[in-house]
């Protein structure tokens, strides 16, 4: 009984250990930065970003991205989804610039090379394809920023596609999944949260113009996580 019990404590022990070195691997912050002055941004395209970034950052210190988000982003309510979480923006419409320190991995696992990227808001087509790749339609694809020079121009949807795989390098768009702000919406940023299915979100306020008005959107992007599924 003496040795059932001892095994059952070590086997809870390294149970705990092995959570707390996990939890460690996988934990994140959200840190605030400063200007988009990197000589590889284009000056027509730090004159539209904010003055200030957001930065995920892991456990060991380490920068995984950041996030230059547009200072004024038009909500227009030109997206007629009614399944869309962020309604007000169009398909192509310019988001803002990601920075990648090191090679990454967009929501498909794709493979994305260290560099900058514009991101632009896109929805998931309503088609037998994509039926269950993710729980929210919303997305934000990535296009090399040298690849993308008309920023202020809202983008098709199939240029927008042909672009966006300059950034992955095959035959589908490099893309981030956006998530539902929801509660969300009274959390510091920037800052990071963990969802429900283990993905890491960078919460952010995205400073929108509707109506001639500006105001504070809560804006939800997953970035530490993949699709487990097949094509």
């Amino acid at each position: 009984m003496n040795k059932q019990k001892s095994l059952a404590t070590l086997v809870a022990a390294a149970l705990m250990l092995l959570a707390a070195m996990a939890w460690g691997q996988g934990s994140y912050k959200a840190v605030a930065g400063g200007p988009p002055d990197a000589p590889q941004i284009p000056a027509s395209m730090k004159s539209l970003l904010s003055s200030q970034s957001d930065s995920l950052v892991n456990a060991q210190g380490a920068t995984v991205c950041q996030i230059w988000w547009r200072k004024d982003i038009p909500e227009d309510n030109k997206n007629p989804r009614p399944d869309a979480i962020y309604p007000g923006f169009s398909v192509g419409e310019f988001m803002g610039v990601l920075y990648f320190p090191n090679a990454d991995t967009d929501y498909r696992g794709q493979s994305i090379k260290a560099g900058y990227y514009a991101l632009r808001y896109a929805l998931i087509p309503e088609d037998g394809n994509h039926m269950g790749v993710s729980t929210y339609p919303d997305f934000l694809l990535l296009i090399p920023i040298a690849d993308d020079p008309n920023l202020e121009q809202d983008l098709a949807f199939q240029p927008l596609v042909k672009d966006s795989r300059l950034a992955a390098n095959t035959g589908h768009p490099a893309v981030l999944m956006l998530d539902q702000a929801g509660q969300r919406s009274s959390v510091q940023s920037p800052s990071a949260t963990q969802d429900d299915q283990g993905n890491w979100v960078l919460n952010a306020n995205l400073s929108v113009t509707k109506g001639g008005q500006t105001q504070q959107l809560p804006f939800a992007l997953v970035l530490v996580g993949q699709y487990q599924g097949g094509e």
